[in-house]
């Protein structure tokens, strides 16, 4: 599942403004990122904007897992740099 984040970052890079919206703005984002709900929710958000092909190979529970065992990558994706 490793090559998850190759998609991961280009929906993160591509729908930002989204995510961090769903996720409170940029002001709350650093905070949100550190409770699992809102990883969930970057999930969820992030699993609907997968390509249909990836969703057809990976399913919800396994894409909430990988994104939760790699939440550290996914903050930096985040994150302003």
């Amino acid at each position: 599942m490793a090559d998850l984040m190759s998609p991961m970052a280009r929906i993160v890079a591509e729908h930002r403004e989204t995510i961090v919206s769903k996720l409170g703005g940029e002001a709350a984002l650093a905070a949100a990122l550190r409770n699992e709900r809102a990883i969930e929710s970057v999930a969820d958000v992030c699993y609907t904007l997968l390509p249909g092909v990836v969703r057809l190979a990976v399913k919800e529970p396994q894409f909430r897992a990988f994104v939760l065992a790699n939440r550290d990558q996914v903050v930096a994706l985040l994150l302003p740099a």
